[in-house]
């Protein structure tokens, strides 16, 4: 060890220690090549960045579903005046969009002959069907003439101009009834299909429905970028109108034409295009900002290359590391990484404010002199960090890996690559120097003991109390995911106007519904819909969408057949004579009736005719259905629709129960609609995924904000083994009123305290300590080496306010969150560091 700390003090060994920083620049570089060659990629889900949850098979395989029903979908809506110009505007749009097979697939709108062929499915079993109205007119059709009513309204069919009633329909359903039971499978659709496109209405204009499957994911920036392309292209096909009109119309058949467009892709471009550019707007400034600082504080331009060495390597080790470790790089990871240059910058500020005192050119002897404090707060910085990565979230992981590498980076070329590089001279004067001596005599004299003095310390600390309590008791706490989305204004209107053409949609929250059957699950869909219904006229939900309507339990559909048997074998002839039919068609419908017994709609029939619709509701043990968005899903893309979990499964025996999904559309009280499900006593789940996320964030917030409080206990105690427990506690006091001052300060000015802001706070803390040290470690030294450190300090605060002062700008929340933090913890940090100069004073006095 004497050997190697003697190598390490030789001013001789500069040379071959610039060497072995080379190669680990070189070594770590072609990794880094190496990594991206294999796949490695820049991430831009913003929602990567979420924990994962532990769930049953049956809910993991329900939330699959949810969410590849909404993965990579663009719905776009084309309005106009005239109901056959959207339908050319739609037609033209799909041949558009077919031309790109390798960017868009299931390019599609209405499904008419899928529909056709359900709707001749349902009329073979329609003996089975029968809406709730009908079952209790014909429930007891032996004691009872309510069915009468029935046969007035297929008379009043008959007679219409305006009915749907024919010769061949009368002949097979003499009361017309299938064809309301063919309304009641979607009650709530608006939507109709003209020409293979579906249609509805929007503020008196026809609005043409046309969707698409991106082939790459929508985060995926190379596919956001083609599939934007194709669909701009497509959209300019349609003849841009003139500059007066909005930007979002165009112009089709003499009339013009509107665009509303909704999905993922639309918000996912819109968080890519904003990480770039305040990855280039804040990493820029930051840049710029460090540099105008180094340039007052040493006038020199090499200080100023070798901080932007320090800051390229850092960057270099934490790009290597992050790609290493998972493989992939998060956009919001290098918004949250440009915070690094605030940190990072710290080892080359010490270096030369500490060459500046000593007014040496002999780098080794200023690298020997500082190397045991940087390195102290290496380590402190490093296990703040370190713990932002124990939380469950993959982002913050990432977070913590980016910025731990990238000081270590930053470390290693102060102690490698310096010794070498920065041996020039420095000015014997600096106007940052001469003003951090200022202010920390301004600070001796306002705390010198004095009775004027003390009074007016104990009026700023009584000030400072009044402030902490009263912002601490303002401060409100809100954990909910949906504040990470924050999408342009122009895309969350398209998308809500488009989600009321399409019925209002459903939201991420949905009902599972399980069994260890088929038809115990039939009965449990009918009775939960029921409690929907319930829910519906209680104002719970707006609507619902269910297999009940598609699929009756076999129990259902046997009462159904003895409604139609009773109405048949007793007034089959009076409805003949009644509605002028011939009487040989008795016979016949009473032939039919009989060959249909026991012919019970099966689950398995109706999911293969309509699976891309209906499929995705079903889950079966051992099977995968299709998972095609059908036309009744949810448009909206909240950035917690594409929530990717790794789910692990925790029982096997519900590996081989049935389940069934319910959409939820409209939700107006959920906890109301949990409550209720939770009373039924039926095997019904409200699963939200959003709001279990949620808790788990409130909780994580909750054990962030307890390990502050211990880490400030354990390093109390590290700390007094060398500085001595009076000083210790000073040392960790500053950050901790920091924090405490933060607090009340985001109390004040409203921002809802998150995890976000407990894990800045980490960083608060671990910055501060570093900033304690650094005049704690000057205890038995000169003012001028206290004046050194207090112009390194300034330096450092002022460049990691830079960095983390911008974030606080950011469009993204969570960004926004960390930075405001950050912002606030670092200034009030700033200011009360120096007061460590005044308690090594006494402790110099006193005796340790």
């Amino acid at each position: 060890m004497s050997k190697l700390a003697s190598w390490f003090n030789s001013p001789k060994q500069a040379v071959p220690r610039f060497i072995i920083w080379c190669l680990l620049i070189a070594l770590v570089s072609a990794y880094g090549v190496l990594l991206w060659q294999s796949g490695a990629k820049i991430q831009s889900n913003i929602l990567a960045m979420l924990p994962t949850l532990t769930e049953t098979p049956l809910t993991q395989k329900a939330l699959d579903k949810v969410e590849q029903r909404l993965a990579d979908q663009v719905y776009i809506g084309l309005l106009a005046d005239n109901k056959q110009q959207a339908i050319n505007a739609a037609t033209h749009l799909i041949e558009q969009l077919q031309q790109s097979p390798d960017v868009f697939t299931d390019i599609r709108s209405g499904e008419s002959q899928q529909m056709q062929t359900l709707s001749q499915y349902y009329f073979d079993k329609r003996f089975f069907l029968l809406t709730d109205e009908q079952y209790g007119l014909l429930a007891d059709t032996e004691h009872s003439a309510d069915w009468q009513q029935l046969l007035l309204a297929a008379q009043q069919q008959l007679y219409s101009s305006f009915g749907y009633a024919s010769s061949a329909l009368l002949t097979q359903d003499p009361l017309l009834l299938f064809p309301d039971n063919l309304i009641a499978l979607a009650p709530t659709q608006k939507l109709t299909s003209e020409q293979h496109i579906l249609l509805g209405k929007s503020e008196q204009k026809f609005v043409a429905i046309v969707m698409a499957k991106g082939v790459k994911s929508a985060f995926n920036p190379d596919g956001q970028q083609q599939q934007m392309t194709v669909l701009n292209d497509a959209f300019s096909s349609l003849k841009p109108v003139n500059s007066q009109h909005a930007p979002n119309s165009y112009r089709g058949d003499n009339t013009d034409i509107e665009v509303l467009k909704a999905g993922t892709l639309f918000h996912a471009q819109a968080a890519t295009d904003s990480a770039k550019f305040e990855v280039s707007t804040i990493g820029s400034l930051s840049l710029l900002g460090v540099m105008i600082l180094v340039w007052l504080g040493f006038r020199s331009v090499m200080p100023l290359a070798l901080a932007v060495l320090t800051l390229s390597s850092g960057f270099l080790f934490a790009a290597v590391a992050t790609l290493s470790i998972f493989g992939e790089l998060h956009l919001l990871t290098l918004v949250f990484g440009t915070s690094l240059i605030g940190v990072a910058i710290d080892y080359s500020f010490h270096f030369y404010c500490e060459k500046l005192l000593l007014n040496k050119p002999n780098a080794t002897a200023v690298i020997n002199r500082i190397l045991p404090a940087m390195t102290l707060a290496l380590l402190t910085s490093a296990i703040a960090f370190i713990a932002i990565g124990m939380t469950p979230f993959p982002g913050m992981q990432q977070v913590a890996i980016f910025c731990a590498a990238g000081l270590l980076g930053a470390y290693l070329t102060l102690v490698f690559a310096y010794p070498l590089l920065a041996n020039s001279r420095l000015p014997t004067s600096s106007f940052l120097l001469v003003w951090a001596e200022r202010y920390l005599q301004w600070l001796t004299n306002v705390t010198t003991h004095s009775a004027h003095a003390n009074l007016k310390v104990s009026a700023v600390a009584c000030v400072i109390a009044l402030f902490m309590i009263g912002g601490i008791s303002t401060l409100k706490s809100n954990d909910d995911i949906r504040n990470l989305q924050q999408s342009p204004e122009r895309i969350t209107t398209e998308e809500n106007k488009l989600r009321q053409v399409l019925s209002g949609g459903t939201d991420n929250q949905f009902i599972l519904v399980t069994a260890n059957d088929e038809q115990a699950l039939l009965n449990e869909l009918d009775k939960a819909s029921t409690l929907l219904s319930d829910a519906v006229v209680a104002n719970e939900i707006s609507s619902f969408v269910s297999l009940s309507r598609y699929l009756p339990s076999v129990e259902k559909q046997k009462q159904n057949y003895l409604a139609y048997q009773q109405l048949y074998h007793h007034h089959l002839d009076e409805i003949i004579d009644a509605l002028g039919l011939d009487e040989s068609l008795k016979a016949e419908l009473l032939n039919q009736l009989a060959l249909s017994e026991n012919q019970y709609i099966s689950p398995d029939s109706v999911l293969n005719i309509a699976s891309n619709d209906l499929a995705s509701l079903w889950l079966s043990p051992n099977a995968e259905m299709s998972t095609t968005t059908p036309i009744t899903a949810n448009i909206t893309a909240n950035i917690t629709a594409n929530i990717k979990t790794d789910y692990q499964a925790s029982s096997n025996s519900e590996s081989h129960q049935f389940g069934s999904i319910i959409l939820l559309g409209g939700i107006n009280d959920l906890s109301a609609l949990t409550i209720r499900a939770e009373q039924s006593g039926l095997s019904v789940n409200v699963i939200d995924k959003v709001g279990e996320i949620s808790n788990l964030m409130a909780q994580f917030k909750q054990l962030t904000l307890q390990l502050l409080v211990l880490v400030c206990v354990v390093a109390i105690f590290i700390f007094s083994v060398k500085f001595g427990i009076k000083l210790a506690i000073g040392i960790v006091s500053v950050p901790a009123s920091s924090i405490l001052l933060t607090l009340a300060s985001l109390g004040v000015v409203g921002s809802p305290l998150s995890l976000f802001h407990a894990l800045a706070l980490i960083l608060v803390l671990g910055i501060g300590i570093d900033y304690s040290l650094f005049f704690a470690s000057v205890k038995s030294s000169s003012p001028a080496k206290a004046s050194g450190v207090m112009m390194a300090v300034l330096m450092s605060a002022c460049s990691t306010l830079l960095a983390f002062g911008l974030l606080a700008f950011s469009q993204t929340n969570a960004i926004h969150y960390f930075g405001l933090t950050l912002l606030f913890g670092i200034g009030f940090t700033f200011l009360l560091a120096p007061l460590i100069s005044i308690i090594t004073r006494e402790v110099v006095h006193n005796g340790k």
